[in-house]
């Protein structure tokens, strides 16, 4: 299971085992969630708290003794839910507080896998009607293939066509995504480079996959303009 999701909901790594631990054991005491999580007692009984908040795990008493159990894993989307409503409620707060640059600034950089996220998702917000990509590579699936396919429903959503050009350790990927309103070409084998570049309307996004990625985002007309041309080269002179 990729424990990512549940930490990007907010939990921590602690509450992580404590919950999975509770899903497996059923009602039980303290103990055998202790040895279950492999977590000191103390941090157990922290989380436990926590998630009781959260309304993620409840309690019922037997003699002296109380039993914990786990909340339905279908009542997450109701705690995802409620955060979305916190969230709405100070939104038109914090909309008048910040302070927005009237220009953004023209290079701005990224690191990670969260970092990349934001990098992609300044990209959907960049305007214009295309999205062309080249030099994409089997390591950007550390984003997750579900979460590509679920960027590029965004993209679409937005009414921008793609034309993407991706390395051919790819291809196998591609066959089973098949991403909406997008034309794709592949790189001949061989060499496999580890940069990516997107560009969309004045706005350049450049990815290096690393262990831990690297981001570049260029907000540059004369730029994104010089980047499409030679995109346009190598789409040329691809196969599909």
């Amino acid at each position: 299971m990729d424990h990512r999701i549940l930490e990007d909901l907010g939990l921590t790594n602690a509450e992580i085992k404590v919950y999975l631990a509770l899903l497996e054991l059923g009602s039980v005491s303290a103990g055998p969630i202790i040895e279950k999580s492999g977590l000191q007692s103390s941090v157990v009984f922290l989380a436990i708290g926590k998630l009781m908040e959260k309304g993620l795990v409840s309690y019922v008493k037997q003699g002296k003794r109380r039993l914990y159990q786990s909340a339905n894993p279908k009542h997450l989307l109701d705690y995802i839910d409620e955060k979305k409503e916190r969230f709405e409620e100070i939104l038109p707060e914090l909309l008048q507080k910040a302070k927005l640059p009237k220009k953004a600034p023209e290079v701005s950089t990224f690191q990670g896998v969260k970092g990349i996220r934001e990098l992609l998702y300044e990209l959907l917000d960049a305007g214009g009607t295309e999205h062309h990509t080249f030099g994409s590579t089997e390591k950007s699936l550390m984003m997750g293939e579900q979460w590509w396919i679920s960027y590029h429903k965004k993209r679409t959503a937005k009414g921008i066509k793609a034309k993407l050009l991706f390395n051919e350790s790819l291809r196998t990927f591609m066959a089973k995504a098949k991403y909406p309103q997008a034309e794709l070409k592949f790189t001949t084998a061989g060499f496999e480079p580890l940069t990516e570049t997107i560009i969309r309307n004045d706005t350049v996004g450049v990815i290096i996959w690393t262990d831990k990625p690297l981001g570049v985002l260029i907000r540059n007309e004369v730029a994104a303009d010089s980047y499409d041309k030679f995109f346009e080269v190598l789409w040329n002179q691809a196969e599909k």
